[in-house]
């Protein structure tokens, strides 16, 4: 009985011994769980932050957030889970989902316009939820099984990359220029009324018109502006606050977690996520010049080295470039040889792979118009290395072709109707300027040695992110893998077609290009890396080189390069900076001196390898880390220039005028026409069709109407008339209309206020005075509804 008592207790100890351990166990299980989600969490706080300190209210934080998980990130992850045949991980279901729901989006738009229910467009992602509650095969979905966790430090990287560009876009864009002007000198970027105006008009017509002149069809790439009007018909949020606050830093992000998902995918290296993604938004153009700006540089450079503000379409669109890549890098990846396979490789996505390019493809096509045909170059190149190596092109590759041949043809004969905007086919015309000599006295030798420079710089000022592709290149002396081959060719089309077409539209080409070139240049950089085996020790000593490199560049630049300007220029152009290439020597001398440096040292590494032999094959790694790190300063040149400068084409924008313009959004239904005489921007310029500047969109942006006529600057009828121009300032093409237009608010009769009601439905005339005092007998025909001594609104009776 003692014994069975002794050991009854002993049992009893044990299992008090025993409970603490799987208390503990279940306890870490919980902390390693949640943990996972710290990175993403810390991410979205620190954006929700940004937004609180650039004056968003926190309702409008909360409900767009509301849109973006239930009109975005569910139904399009549902979609998603159900096409792509297995797991891998949670951020890449949640990444591609979004991309896969921002499609979907642009469907549910369209119908819900077209039929005039917009107030039901909030429930527009039960038609994909319900099914995936009711249908049994469908339920599984919900709560996938076999996720493979990103590692701590892979998460964490990429959650610091989107904090770095929220914190970029903050100081650039957000604490730059308000959602509402709220002073008389309040300051906006011109194109952001343009762009809001097109949200405007996308809530209410689909196809969308050209808000500035109503009726008039618009055959541009605005996909980007029927999101913009999801989201504040989904979320039920202010369009301006939409624009300026929550859609950029929210695509942005998304566009860095995809370009870390799809580098990883497509390599089979984790690391080389996060360094494709810094490569897109962290390393940018080199230049030797600050302050920067747009005069300066001519070749396709905007004063910012990330557009993702300033052209809201290409915000759009990056995430669904980047997703579309992933896709078919995917079926690219399949024809890898079984050699070249490594251990992270993820698993395969399956036969729904087709449906999903099928659907990027469609959603990009007139996102923005350079994405797709950069992507079918470089799947071209990808099948002519199949057909060489293989004797054949694999049908998936003619498939996926297809697919964005007929996307690409949908995009130029529906929604583009065969417009050029001003493109035009001539081989280095956006480069000519550079090497122009009007007056023929430059020597043959000399114009061919100034014409070499300024594609040299080109080169360098777009490109330096892709020095990690060198290596890749040439270790494998050209015998590529399909995929690679589709990166690079994608890489060299963009600004091949920068090139080749003259406009500065064209510079797009070369910008869709970079996501491609980016991957590719991780994967060649993190070959070399693997290759270079480095210990613990050296691996933080090249990452603190690296740093300190980065700070010493960006300070000697943003100290010198006044000075460094006026030097070149005095001794390499006469001191004449209006010759056509002193443009070009800041940036060509400075890399000169750089690569010079970096000449030096790699000898003096030759030479120490002899003695140190752990030195030895690994300076190919150094260099080119050196040489990416070049194209670092000049994110943070444009943070400290966005403390004292405005960037150019930031034009005043008085609360008067958008004090009264949101009156008339309140006051008016959206079939209701305007008419104004504000067609010019900025200087006082008299009315009539001489005009010089054509770009007054306030009035269409903020009441959220269309205008008879404002500025036409954009339509694309006319801007197809400025051979390569990025606007048209000439006269409006209907000058019988113009001419009613302002006679009705400069001579005005009761004959025509009846016409403007009548034929085109105006109901209200704005009078910037501004740009002219009204009549006085406009108020004997018609009732003064609004006056705030800027702006005076006319009400023309019914």
């Amino acid at each position: 009985m003692a014994t069975i008592t002794t050991g009854t207790r002993e049992q009893d100890r044990g299992r008090h011994r025993a409970t603490p351990r799987v208390s503990d166990k279940a306890g870490k299980s919980l902390a390693h769980r949640t943990s996972r989600f710290l990175p993403g969490i810390a991410a979205y706080l620190v954006l929700a932050g940004l937004l609180l300190l650039a004056d968003t209210p926190v309702s409008d934080i909360a409900r767009y957030t509301g849109y973006a998980l239930w009109g975005v990130m569910l139904p399009g992850t549902l979609l998603f889970r159900a096409l792509r045949r297995h797991p891998h991980n949670l951020v890449e279901d949640l990444a591609f989902g979004a991309a896969t729901g921002l499609a979907l989006e642009l469907a549910a738009w369209y119908v819900l316009v077209s039929l005039g229910a917009q107030p039901l467009a909030t429930a527009w992602p039960l038609l994909v939820v319900i099914p995936f509650l009711v249908v049994p095969g469908l339920r599984r979905h919900w709560r996938p099984r076999g996720y493979t966790a990103a590692s701590v430090g892979w998460s964490w990287s990429v959650s610091g990359l989107v904090m770095f560009t929220g914190a970029y876009l903050y100081q650039d864009f957000l604490s730059k220029y308000p959602a509402l002007s709220d002073t008389e000198t309040s300051r906006i970027f011109a194109d952001l009324p343009y762009m809001l105006s097109l949200a405007a008009n996308a809530k209410n017509n689909a196809p969308l018109t050209f808000p500035q002149a109503a009726g008039e069809p618009l055959h541009y790439h605005w996909f980007s502006f029927a999101h913009m009007a999801m989201t504040s018909m989904v979320g039920h949020i202010d369009l301006p606050v939409v624009q300026s606050r929550l859609m950029v830093p929210a695509l942005t992000a998304l566009a860095v977690v995809l370009t870390a998902v799809v580098a990883r995918r497509l390599t089979g290296r984790a690391w080389a996520g996060p360094l494709a993604a810094g490569l897109l938004f962290v390393v940018t153009e080199f230049s030797a010049v600050y302050p920067n700006n747009v005069d300066t540089w001519t070749m396709g450079a905007a004063s910012v080295r990330l557009m993702y503000w300033s052209s809201q379409s290409y915000t759009y669109s990056q995430p669904l470039l980047i997703a579309l890549m992933g896709i078919i890098g995917e079926a690219l990846r399949r024809h890898r040889r079984p050699a070249q396979a490594l251990p992270g490789d993820a698993p395969p996505l399956g036969r729904g792979l087709f449906a999903l390019a099928a659907l990027f493809a469609l959603a990009s096509s007139a996102a923005k118009a350079s994405t797709l045909p950069v992507t079918l170059a470089g799947l071209a190149l990808a099948a002519l290395a199949l057909l060489i190596t293989t004797r054949r092109i694999p049908r998936t590759v003619l498939a996926l072709g297809t697919v964005i041949a007929l996307a690409q043809l949908f995009a130029t004969a529906v929604i583009f109707k065969f417009e050029t905007y001003g493109l035009r086919v001539i081989p280095l015309g956006n480069l000519a300027p550079f090497w122009g000599d009007p007056q023929g006295k430059r020597p043959g030798v000399i114009q061919a040695l100034v014409a070499g420079a300024a594609l040299i710089a080109f080169v360098l000022h777009h490109h330096i992110k892709l020095a990690g592709m060198i290596p890749l290149i040439g270790r494998r002396r050209f015998t590529l893998e399909p995929l690679q081959w589709f990166l690079l060719g994608a890489a060299v089309a963009g600004p091949c077609a920068y090139l080749l077409v003259h406009g500065y539209n064209a510079s797009y080409f070369t910008m869709a290009a970079l996501p491609f070139g980016a991957v590719l240049s991780a994967w060649g950089f993190c070959e070399a890396f693997d290759r270079a085996a480095l210990s613990r020790r050296a691996k933080a000593a090249l990452a603190v080189g690296i740093v300190l490199f980065t700070v010493l560049l960006t300070y000697v630049i943003y100290r010198y390069s006044a000075g460094w300007q006026a030097y070149v220029v005095r001794e390499f152009a006469g001191g004449d900076d209006r010759k056509s290439y002193a443009p070009l020597l800041p940036l060509l001398l400075a890399a000169a001196a750089l690569a010079a440096l970096l000449l030096a040292a790699a000898l003096l590494w030759w030479a120490a390898g002899r003695a140190l032999p752990a030195l030895r094959g690994r300076g190919s790694v150094v260099l080119t880390a050196l040489v990416l790190a070049t194209g670092v300063p000049g994110v943070f040149h444009d943070a400290l220039q966005a403390r004292t400068n405005w960037w150019h084409g930031s034009w005043t924008l008085p609360a008067s005028q958008v004090d009264a313009a949101r009156w008339v959004r309140a006051h008016s239904g959206p079939q209701d026409v305007l008419a104004t005489n504000s067609h010019g921007w900025e200087w006082n310029l008299s009315h009539g069709p001489s005009s010089e500047n054509t770009r007054s969109f306030w009035l269409s942006a903020y009441s959220e109407r269309s205008v008879l006529i404002e500025g036409w600057a954009y339509a694309p009828r006319l801007v197809a008339l400025t051979q390569g121009a990025s606007a048209y300032d000439g006269p409006f093409w209907d000058q019988t209309l113009f001419k009613v237009n302002e006679a009705a608010i400069y001579q005005p009769t009761e004959g025509i206020l009846r016409q403007l009601h009548d034929e085109y439905r105006v109901r209200y005339i704005v009078v910037l005075r501004t740009m002219g005092t009204e009549s006085p007998h406009l108020a004997e025909l018609a009732e003064k509804v609004f006056d705030n001594s800027q702006v005076g609104i006319y009400q023309i009776p019914s």
